[in-house]
């Protein structure tokens, strides 16, 4: 039998990831990350409550160093910028990079898939967000597949369930799905609710516009 692993932020794409790949390859362990993100409290406490909903071990991995080498807005002692950013991709990116992040997390999850006999690893991963950063391409996916034939014995294939979707169709799929959209966590700032400003928010409450949702803009927002 299949056994997987998730990255979980907390956000709305682990969580669509989880639920539409849970049971395809049999997720059973999710690691979130704390390298010193402002919203890091809030994104450990969404992920737990969605490993709660389905059942999922939960190991938080916390990176200090990383912290220490980031420096833009998602880290830094800096204004987080608004979600005007998404109508410039390059300075987007540059505004909330973490040096290597994606790469790092998954080469973190290979090795327990190495060591524990993990047979996939599931990312969120999507279209929309692969056009502004690089390392949710599906370009990237097909590279980190390829390094895991050299660089594990278990060989762990990453799994991007959302790689051609974009925010809007995430949602759909959430909706459709009835995926529990009430612990998701998608917001850079730390407060106890989304901000409605930043470039995450905006992505979600755009998408969750586009499909005619009140309830959860009212819940979220």
């Amino acid at each position: 039998m299949s056994k997987g692993i998730v990255l979980l932020s907390g956000g709305l794409d682990s969580l669509v990831s989880l639920g539409l790949g849970k049971e395809k390859y049999g997720i059973c362990l999710a690691l979130t990350f704390d390298y010193g993100q402002k919203s890091v409290k809030q994104e450990i406490e969404a992920s737990s409550e969605i490993c709660k909903y389905y059942g999922l071990k939960h190991e938080i991995i916390k990176l200090d160093w990383l912290q220490n080498i980031t420096h833009t807005a998602l880290v830094a002692d800096t204004n987080i910028p608004s979600g005007e950013a998404l109508k410039n991709p390059v300075q987007s990116a540059k505004n909330v990079w973490v040096p290597n992040r994606n790469g790092l997390f998954l080469n973190i999850a290979a090795s327990f898939a190495d060591g524990e006999d993990y047979d996939y690893i599931v990312i969120g991963a999507n279209k929309e967000e692969g056009q502004t950063f690089p390392d949710n391409s599906a370009e990237f996916i097909e590279k980190i597949n390829a390094v895991f034939k050299f660089s594990t014995r278990k060989q762990p294939k990453v799994i991007a369930p959302l790689i051609n979707s974009d925010k809007n169709d995430i949602v759909k799929l959430a909706l459709d799905n009835k995926l529990p959209l009430e612990y998701v966590r998608s917001c850079y700032a730390d407060g106890d609710k989304h901000c409605g400003k930043c470039e995450s928010c905006m992505r979600l409450k755009n998408a969750l516009l586009y499909n005619h949702d009140t309830y959860y803009i009212k819940e979220l927002f």
